[in-house]
């Protein structure tokens, strides 16, 4: 085996587990955010919370819980694409920990497309590395000469 193959291989194999690691990731988050939903089902409060900030990945909202406590969860609201600041919008808690928060109306399944697009294209690529990695470099060549 030349160097060149060698080193191509080790590239396919680099690649690979660097897809079953982002692969994972990707089921502990998938998980994590189901057992979030779970939770909140399981001990559901509702309520009417204010858009502070908002963001793709993390919106700070505020919201009064049933106790007259005014909440503002740390680590934000779950699935917070398209909120506008200043919006008013209907969240579901858990009871027990208030700082566990959704937008209403909204679970796991939002987050489906988005882990499922970056697992494909994850995935594609391996495959198109993998197919270059096993290839074998074409030999030069001869040169003829003009006799």
């Amino acid at each position: 085996m030349s160097a060149a193959a060698g080193r191509r291989r080790l590239i396919g194999r680099i690649v690979l587990w660097l897809a079953v690691a982002v692969t994972v990731l990707c089921t502990v988050l998938l998980i994590g955010v189901w057992r979030n939903d779970r939770a909140i089902e399981t001990h559901r409060q509702t309520a009417t919370a204010e858009v502070l900030e908002p963001g793709v990945l993390r919106s700070t909202i505020t919201f009064v819980t049933p106790d007259g406590v005014t909440r503002n969860p740390r680590a934000g609201v779950l699935y917070p694409t398209n909120l506008l600041r200043g919006q008013h919008i209907e969240v579901e808690y858990d009871s027990r920990d208030p700082d566990l928060v959704r937008v209403a109306g909204r679970t796991v399944t939002v987050a489906l497309v988005p882990v499922g697009s970056v697992l494909l294209v994850v995935w594609a690529l391996v495959g198109a590395t993998l197919w270059w990695s096993g290839r074998t470099p074409r030999a030069a060549e001869p040169v003829r000469s003009k006799t």
